[in-house]
């Protein structure tokens, strides 16, 4: 079996550091990078993409609201049009930067707030589809399954990878638990680590309920702005790697 395990880095901003990048880059095999909005400089952004490129991680864009004070978990209404060119804008500033790493964007992933909403707006996922399309319609769109931004991506052609996540709970709708209740987020690595191994061998996620929801996915992601988040990772890819599953970068499996 194969699977990719990926993080969302490159959070920081000016003087502030946010999440062990670095690190991260030593476990994980596909980075979403910040792009400026919620998170992320031009320096950082650099930063995060070199060491990637060194240790032979695939990068993609991680485009969120422009909301650096709510770090992006804030909803935000606004109009469609405006939308897709905030992504578009954004999957631009990763490539530029790309180019001093000689590495290509491979993928585009919805951060936070966006992504939440562009699971359940259809008029959200087309913009964030369409963003995507007339950037680089080579560009896989990572999406969690069964959604809005799932089923737009289909829609405008897209090659998609499915992801599920390691440090979340799940609701039984296959949404994730709102992060204000208490737990939402997954802190142990032994925890994290069981639920990985039984999602990739079982097929299925445990939800808070206890009920076992059927999934598909390609990705496993990690949030790298969780203090826990090295230790969570890495007992992840332990578990997985010694029960016999492969991590490999996102594009062998899309």
């Amino acid at each position: 079996m194969k699977i990719n395990i990926n993080a969302d880095l490159s959070e920081g901003f000016g003087a502030y550091d946010i999440g062990a990048d670095s690190q991260l880059l030593d476990i994980v095999a596909s980075a979403n990078v910040a792009c400026g909005m919620h998170g992320g400089d031009p320096g950082i952004m650099r930063e995060t993409l070199m060491i990637a490129a060194e240790r032979g991680v695939s990068v993609g864009a991680h485009p969120g609201f422009n909301d650096l004070w709510g770090f992006g978990r804030r909803q935000i209404d606004m109009k469609p049009d405006d939308l897709e060119y905030l992504v578009a804008y954004q999957i631009g500033a990763i490539m530029g930067m790309a180019n001093y790493a000689g590495i290509a964007v491979t993928h585009v992933k919805a951060h936070g707030a966006l992504n939440n909403m562009a699971c359940v707006r259809s008029d959200y996922a087309e913009a964030i589809a369409t963003a995507i399309k007339t950037v680089d319609d080579t560009l896989i769109s990572l999406v969690m399954p069964g959604t809005e931004l799932e089923k737009a991506s289909q829609k405008y052609g897209l090659t998609i990878g499915r992801e599920a996540f390691i440090d979340r709970t799940y609701e039984d709708d296959w949404t994730l638990t709102p992060r204000k209740l208490a737990g939402s987020v997954i802190k142990d690595p032994d925890l994290a680590a069981r639920r990985a191994v039984e999602m990739v061998t079982n097929g299925g996620i445990q939800a808070r309920s206890g009920e076992v929801l059927p999934i598909e996915f390609d990705s496993l992601c990690v949030h790298g702005d969780e203090p826990t988040s090295v230790a969570v990772a890495k007992a992840c890819y332990d578990a997985l790697t010694g029960a016999g599953v492969e991590i490999v970068p996102l594009p062998e499996l899309v």
